[in-house]
């Protein structure tokens, strides 16, 4: 059977919770009447200037035991520099589209034109569960609408019968193999199939483990659906924190290290003022809010609800570009205000957000010291900035300094010292070849070293005061352009800050 939503669009076409979203005339099905399995289709037309989400009743009667729904949608040429077509789909169950998330059973954005759940299974993207009666809704996301409108159609497929058992996940465990107090490696932003990536987890940290990354954490667009399939991967040395990437159209935040199943809505923008009541949700379920790639260019990623929630931020995304270094200018400003106002400041970190071949997995990676391999003490290092980025496991760097009388400070810490005190800065490094130093401080860049020998280790020593400098931080580069241009990153620290609070 097929119905086109200009026709049923005159029994409801109602606006639903935010203003945001609208809820149009759906799919209806009655009782299945011995029949094994009922399909209906359901056409429609977005307009430019469509809310940002749709929903599409369902009507499920008793005795389903597989709900199944594909789409397709139009795609027409447009002209240069024209957003053409992009529609997300994903669905909620008969507890309702409520914003928090109570029905939420998935979300696969634009990587799948089908999907299905039951009590048993369900696609990468969605969750099991039983198919109970009621309204459900399946949520369409109109990313970019052409000129012409977005035509689409959408399927629904119930198939009746006794439901599968239920499953009951297993998460991984909270604690890998350590080495007590030490320097780890993770990589806390990573895709694979459950969202729009095209790795297995298995791949992911079979990936992980070569990149010599100790531990890694979930990050899947607006699900949790894998949250379950991480505990074969997990073992003595790897660590597997579980979390989200919430991906709002007005940016996007990784969830570093959530309580399992913990999910969070991205169904809102900054102008509706109610990130920070995620962001709590966040910190509640025991993570760290990260704003990812901040100053990215593609459509909805640049972030726009400010760093006043943020616990850190991801400086670092990928191989470097042009936005990294945007990104890290950003960060450093927030140090120097920072420092002005006598305010906390924001970590930085780095991670690949690898989805595919050839992303590398652990280019960048941030390495934290810990008190040993656990999901506590790993986003405890974090929060408190006790870290640095690099490129790979072959880039090391150890950077601290040193007051007259032996006190001493490391990344992400504070050396008290009076205003006028000497105090020496330290870097060795290790694993860059040919790479330049520099040390940055409130004052911008005030130490460039040669480049390291063909070894790529090396020492540097540099004096200052905290008059002079009121942090200092590290970085190694890949030499400069030809006209001057730093090159792209190697490495770099968090801050030592200088002087008494």
């Amino acid at each position: 059977m097929c119905e086109d939503a200009r026709d049923i669009g005159r029994r409801g076409l109602f606006v639903a919770g935010a203003a945001a979203a609208v809820t149009v005339a759906g799919v209806g099905f009655a009782a299945a009447d011995g029949a094994d399995r009922e399909t209906r289709t359901v056409r429609g037309t977005l307009p430019t200037g469509s809310p940002d989400f749709v929903y599409v009743p369902v009507e499920v009667p008793r005795g389903v035991r597989e709900l199944r729904v594909s789409y397709t949608y139009d795609r027409p040429a447009v002209p240069a520099g024209t957003a053409g077509n992009a529609l997300d789909i994903g669905l909620f169950d008969e507890r309702g589209t409520g914003l928090g998330g109570r029905g939420f059973r998935g979300w696969s954005g634009g990587a799948r034109g089908e999907f299905f759940v039951r009590a048993d299974d369900a696609t990468p993207g969605y969750l099991p569960g039983p198919v109970r009666p009621g309204i459900w809704h399946v949520a369409l996301g109109p990313y970019t609408v052409a000129p012409q409108g977005l035509a689409y159609e959408l399927t629904v497929t119930l198939s009746y019968g006794e439901p599968g058992a239920a499953v009951r996940p297993v998460y991984p465990p909270e604690r890998a193999r350590g080495r007590g107090r030490a320097w780890y490696r993770g990589d806390c932003h990573l895709h694979s199939w459950h969202s729009d990536g095209r790795r297995t987890p298995a791949g992911i940290g079979a990936l992980a483990r070569a990149a010599g990354l100790d531990f890694v954490n979930t990050s899947e667009h607006n699900t949790t659906s894998g949250h379950a399939h991480w505990a074969d991967v997990a073992g003595d040395d790897l660590l597997v924190l579980l979390g989200e990437e919430v991906t709002t159209r007005n940016g996007h935040v990784v969830a570093l290290g959530t309580d399992p199943g913990t999910f969070v809505d991205w169904r809102y923008r900054a102008r509706d003022d109610r990130f920070g009541r995620f962001a709590r949700r966040i910190r509640r379920a025991g993570g760290l809010v990260v704003p990812a790639h901040p100053h990215a260019t593609c459509i909805g990623c640049a972030w726009k609800f400010g760093f006043g929630e943020a616990d850190a931020v991801e400086v670092w995304n990928g191989p470097w570009t042009a936005d990294d270094e945007v990104a890290l200018a950003a960060w450093d400003a927030t140090l120097v205000a920072s420092v002005r106002d006598g305010r906390g400041w924001l970590p930085a970190m780095g991670s690949s957000d690898a989805h595919r071949d050839p992303d590398v997995v652990g280019l960048p990676q941030t390495v934290v010291l810990a008190d040993d391999l656990t999901r506590g003490a790993v986003l405890a290092g974090l929060r408190a900035g006790r870290s640095y980025v690099a490129e790979s496991k072959d880039v090391s760097l150890v950077f601290g300094v040193s007051g007259g009388r032996g006190e001493h400070a490391g990344i992400g810490e504070r050396l008290a010292a009076g205003r006028d005190t000497p105090v020496t800065v330290r870097l060795e490094v290790s694993g860059a070849p040919g790479c330049t130093v520099r040390l940055v401080t409130d004052q911008g860049v005030l130490f460039t070293g040669g480049p390291l020998p063909a070894s790529g280790t090396g020492t540097v020593e540099w004096r200052t005061t905290p008059a002079y400098a009121a942090y200092v931080r590290a970085e190694g580069r890949h030499g400069t352009t030809a006209s001057g241009v730093p090159g792209a990153l190697a490495a770099f620290t968090n801050p030592v800050f200088l002087g008494r609070d």
